[in-house]
């Protein structure tokens, strides 16, 4: 059985409706967001939706995470804790904002960071604390705001997996000081690239809204380029697709929640394997389907597992990221502007240890987490199919236990 991909037509919603928005984008000529109307539609609807005052479009995820940074504005050297499990765009825009980006354990059965964890990598030269909610489960947000609150310290949520998320009925992206999703081919809904921010804080907002636009201030009585930043706009066609996108949001997200439920029911009693992990008074929502894989079990672990999934044509990844992201070059080498070594140069010792004994969570979930390509247009038939394949190769691959 051949499986929709997110990578091309047989995955995506992209259809009609983006198409019509394209052509009147076209026609009109205005394909800048400065002087068009889609984008700041976009933005207006991205609000409502999330409940949020302010929502701005830019150009990608990693854009919106850089937007977050520079709005909570840190000095050269101060910290921003963030995951040892993330993608490379939720860490260089911390870098590039003359931050040093410090990196708290995971909880290894939900991939999430804790307060717990948080808490002990805060020092007095944190700035800020990243929280990824990773595959589309909420990171326990109750204990991490009170955390954040007790120190003075914003909370940014890396939403790029985990749109229309909720914890305790409120959505993701909300709960912190400043939300940031990401609209890249394989995500909930896409325009090959972008991104989103959103905030209900106005001093936030406004530096973020200037941020996106090189710091001129559009509508201002005597505008000037402020400070230092970017042209990180999204263009009127981007803006045309993600609007007739945001329209199906609902239906994309609670497609992926049935059959996510359906394929953890069908995968519940097979020995060696645990199906995801979803914080308490939370819901999922499916970016990627996780399983566990128990190595005393199961032969080989994810890496077996995966690969006899893969010989049927069902796209999976054993350990997400091949290693944690403080071991990618760029931190490990601290591989950054010139041979400066910045801002890497001004951490202090300990915001720098990547002693693999402070990070047992993030190596255990690494090792044992399997995932699975998940996408709206999977049907019953194909959870069926990936089910029966998870249970014909967990059965191949079980160790069989010596008689006592």
């Amino acid at each position: 059985m051949k499986l929709p991909s997110d990578q091309d037509s047989s995955g995506r919603t992209l259809g009609a409706e983006e198409l019509e928005l394209l052509k009147n984008v076209i026609e009109s000529g205005t394909l800048t967001s400065t002087k068009g109307q889609y984008v700041k539609q976009l933005e207006a609807e991205f609000a409502r939706v999330l409940g949020g005052k302010y929502a701005y479009a830019c150009s990608s995820g990693t854009a919106a995470i850089h937007c977050a940074v520079a709005a909570v504005n840190p000095e050269p050297g101060d910290e921003i804790i963030t995951t040892s499990i993330t993608d490379m765009g939720g860490l260089t825009p911390i870098i590039y904002q003359g931050a040093v980006p410090v990196f708290a354990d995971v909880d290894p059965e939900t991939y999430n960071v804790t307060a717990r964890s948080i808490e002990k990598v805060i020092s007095e030269r944190t700035k800020a604390i990243v929280v990824t909610h990773l595959f589309g489960n909420p990171c326990d947000m109750a204990p991490i705001r009170e955390l954040a609150d007790r120190h003075g310290l914003p909370i940014i949520e890396d939403c790029a997996q985990a749109f229309l998320s909720t914890y305790r009925e409120e959505n993701i992206g909300t709960i912190g000081d400043i939300g940031c999703f990401s609209l890249q081919q394989g995500k909930h809904i896409t325009t090959g690239e972008g991104g989103l921010v959103v905030t209900n804080n106005e001093d936030f907002a406004r530096h973020m809204f200037l941020y996106i636009n090189k710091a001129w201030g559009y509508g201002d009585k005597n505008p000037d380029h402020y400070f230092a930043a970017l042209n990180y706009r999204m263009t009127e066609l981007q803006g045309a697709v993600a609007l007739a996108q945001l329209n199906k949001l609902q239906d994309v997200v609670a497609s992926r929640t049935r059959l996510a439920d359906s394929l953890t029911l069908q995968l519940s009693d097979i020995a060696g394997i645990s199906t995801p992990t979803i914080t308490p008074d939370s819901t999922h929502t499916y970016w990627k389907y996780c399983l566990n894989v128990d190595a005393s079990v199961i032969e080989g672990g994810s890496p077996a597992l995966g690969q006899a999934l893969r010989d049927k044509g069902i796209a999976c990844a054993p350990r997400y990221i091949q290693k944690p992201a403080f071991e990618c070059q760029v931190i490990r080498d601290q591989v950054t502007f010139g041979t400066s070594r910045w801002p890497f140069s001004l951490a202090r010792p300990e915001a720098v240890d990547y002693s693999r004994e402070k990070y047992e969570g993030t190596y255990k979930a690494l090792e044992h987490v399997l995932v699975i390509a998940f996408n709206e247009c999977y049907t019953d038939e194909h959870v069926g199919f990936i089910a029966d394949a998870v249970r014909e190769a967990a059965a191949a691959l079980k160790i069989q236990q010596q008689p006592a």
